[in-house]
């Protein structure tokens, strides 16, 4: 790409490049990612330097927990090192951002298990591409006495939950899911934390 080819003028080819990976992420398009550089370019010393090194560090530090599948900077992540969050309560999410926002509410302190997305046909997405057989595995070592199915109110989200709960009918284990407040197509991460507690404390047998 030549220099000031996409985003005008005389623009470097670094800057650019920063633009165009800002750009990707969720929520930013290129006119976005563009204020949203020359804001860190105006404030370099107090604002860009540290969050390329926060950025540096996370980058080498995180990880994937390699029980639950949140992400933090061990191998096992803080909630399920916490032996008083063994609750025998699992709440299943689809993404990492749902477990935090749970965590935000406060509303729940048993422990997680991050599936990394929904079943899905049309994008070939099945219960291997998933961290069901992780779920499946954990419930049958684990002292579980209730799995909590906090998946989004959409048709992949209700079409993975009812393929877990199929799959856990035969162990005994109860099986709910969230109740009130949530709505068709609503996304857990954009709840206010009063929702959250609301159809966490209502959830129903599945």
């Amino acid at each position: 790409m030549a220099a000031g080819g996409a985003h005008g003028g005389d623009t470097p080819r670094e800057i650019e490049a920063l633009i165009d990976l800002m750009a990707r992420l969720p929520g930013l398009g290129p006119r976005s990612a563009r204020r949203a550089v020359l804001v860190l370019l105006k404030r370099r010393g107090a604002l860009m330097a540290p969050l390329a090194q926060a950025m540096a560090q996370v980058a080498v530090s995180a990880r994937d927990c390699r029980i639950c599948g949140n992400i933090g900077t061990s191998d096992i992540c803080a909630i399920c090192a916490d032996d008083r969050r063994a609750t025998g309560e699992i709440c299943v999410v689809e993404d990492v951002a749902d477990l935090w926002a749970l965590e935000r509410a406060g509303v729940f302190r048993g422990r997680y298990h991050v599936l990394g997305g929904t079943l899905s046909a049309l994008d070939a997405v099945g219960p291997e591409e998933l961290r069901i057989p992780d779920l499946i595995e954990r419930v049958a070592t684990e002292a579980t006495r209730e799995v909590i199915l906090a998946l989004n109110a959409t048709v992949d989200g209700q079409t993975t939950a009812h393929y877990i709960a199929d799959a856990l009918a035969a162990t005994g284990v109860s099986v709910t899911s969230l109740a009130q407040g949530v709505p068709i197509g609503g996304e857990l991460d954009y709840l206010d934390d009063g929702t959250l507690g609301a159809a966490l404390r209502a959830r129903k047998s599945f």
